[in-house]
C-alpha cells in the first residue's frame, strides 16, 4: 500500500464534547504536493466533533464569558453566526446547560439551519446586510442578548478569545506536527480568528521566519484593504462561498495585521474546481471555504517556490453544502458551471 494507514498513538479518553476538539491531524495533499514541488499541508479541522474548525472559537468564546461573569447557570447564548459557530456553540450550549440563539444572513444553507434547530438552537435567518447597517445579522444578535437577563453576545467577530482559542490550539498543534519547519501559513477569514491566532503563534515560534499571507474570495475588502494599505477597501463581486469573507477589519484581525506578509484574492473558478478536484484525486469531500483554502496555499508555494512547507486549514466537509454545489442550477446562477472543468462534471448529479 505504501502508506501506514493504522494510527499507532491514540488519544485518551476525553470529558465530553469539549475534551473531544482540537488535536486534528495535517493531511499531506499529496497530488498538489507533487505538483507544486512544496509539502500541502491541510488541518482536517472537519474532524472536530461538531464538524468544524470553528469548534474551538465556540468554546473559548463561552468559557470566557463564563470566567468573567456575564454568562451563569441557566443562561442563553447568543450568536450572529453563517452557521459554523453557531453549531459549535450549540452543542457547547447543551453541554453546559445554557439557551443558544442564533441569528445568520437567510443566504445560508438550509441544511445550516436545520442543524442548528435539531441541536436545539432557537435560530432567526435575517436578510443579508452589510455590517454598517443596524439590521446586519451582528447587531440583531446584540440587542437580543441586551433584551433578556442573563444572556452573552459571544462576539465571535471582535471577542479576542476567538484569536486566544487558536493561538492556544491550533497553531501550537501545526509548530508540534510540522517539528518547527512550517515555511508559510494561509487561510480565509470570516471572524479571522483562525488566521490571527494561527499567524500570531507561528510567527513567533519562528521568530518571524513563517510567511502568513491572507486567502480572501470576491466580495470581501481583505485583500484591497491589504493591498493599498486601508486606502481603497473593494468589496465588489460576490462568491458562492459562506462563512468567509468580510467587510472590515474584524477585532480578531487588528492586532496581528502587521504580521500579514500577502494577500491572495481567489477566484470562484477555481475554488469551485478544486472542490472536484480533491474529491476526485484525493478521496476528500469538502466545503467551499476550505477548497478556496487550499487553492491559496497552492499559490502560496507558486510564490515560495519548491522545497517549502505550506500549511492550510480544511474548514469543514461539503455535506452541509451538498444541494447547492452538486446542483447545475445553483451553479449556473452563480456563473460557474461553464467553468467547471469537463472531468468534473460527472459530480453535478442534482438538477
Amino acid at each position: 500500500m505504501g502508506s501506514r494507514i493504522l494510527q499507532t498513538n491514540f488519544p485518551s479518553v476525553v470529558d465530553g464534547f469539549i475534551g473531544a476538539i482540537g488535536r486534528t491531524p495535517l493531511i499531506r495533499l499529496d497530488s498538489l504536493s507533487k505538483e507544486t514541488g512544496c509539502n500541502i499541508l491541510a488541518k482536517a479541522e472537519f474532524q472536530n466533533p461538531g464538524g468544524s474548525v470553528k469548534d474551538r472559537a465556540a468554546y473559548y468564546v463561552v468559557r470566557n464569558a463564563e470566567k468573567n461573569g456575564t454568562l451563569q447557570r441557566g443562561g442563553t447564548v447568543v450568536e450572529g453566526t453563517a452557521g459554523n459557530t453557531g453549531i459549535g456553540l450549540a452543542h457547547i450550549a447543551r453541554a453546559r446547560g445554557y439557551r443558544c440563539v442564533i441569528y445568520m444572513p437567510n443566504t445560508q444553507s438550509q441544511t445550516k439551519i436545520d442543524t442548528l434547530k435539531y441541536l436545539g438552537a432557537e435560530v432567526f435567518p435575517v436578510p443579508a446586510v452589510a455590517y454598517a447597517n443596524p439590521q446586519n445579522y451582528n447587531h440583531q444578535a446584540r440587542r437580543h442578548a441586551e433584551s433578556i437577563p442573563n444572556a452573552v453576545w459571544t462576539d465571535q467577530f471582535d471577542n479576542v478569545a476567538n484569536l486566544q482559542s487558536h493561538y492556544e490550539t491550533t497553531g501550537p498543534e501545526i509548530w508540534d506536527q510540522t517539528g518547527g519547519k512550517v515555511d508559510g501559513f494561509t487561510c480565509s477569514t470570516g471572524t479571522g480568528g483562525t488566521f490571527a491566532g494561527v499567524t500570531k503563534l507561528l510567527k513567533e515560534k519562528s521568530e518571524g521566519r513563517v510567511s502568513s499571507f491572507i486567502a480572501d474570495p470576491p466580495g470581501s475588502v481583505l485583500y484591497s484593504h491589504f493591498k493599498t494599505k486601508g486606502q481603497k477597501p473593494d468589496n465588489s463581486g460576490s462568491s458562492f462561498t459562506e462563512g468567509i469573507g468580510q467587510g472590515r477589519i474584524t477585532g480578531n484581525v487588528k492586532p496581528i495585521y502587521d504580521l500579514i506578509d500577502d494577500a491572495l484574492r481567489i477566484p470562484d473558478e477555481l475554488s469551485i474546481n478544486m472542490l472536484y478536484r480533491l474529491l476526485d484525486e484525493e478521496g476528500i469531500f469538502l466545503g467551499g471555504s476550505s477548497t478556496l483554502n487550499v487553492v491559496a496555499a497552492v499559490e502560496m508555494a507558486k510564490i515560495l517556490g519548491p522545497g517549502k512547507t505550506i500549511v492550510t486549514v480544511l474548514c469543514d466537509t461539503g455535506h452541509k453544502y451538498a444541494t447547492r454545489l452538486f446542483s447545475r442550477s445553483f451553479l449556473e446562477t452563480k456563473g460557474l458551471y461553464d467553468s467547471i472543468e469537463p472531468q468534473y462534471k460527472k459530480y453535478i448529479v442534482l438538477p
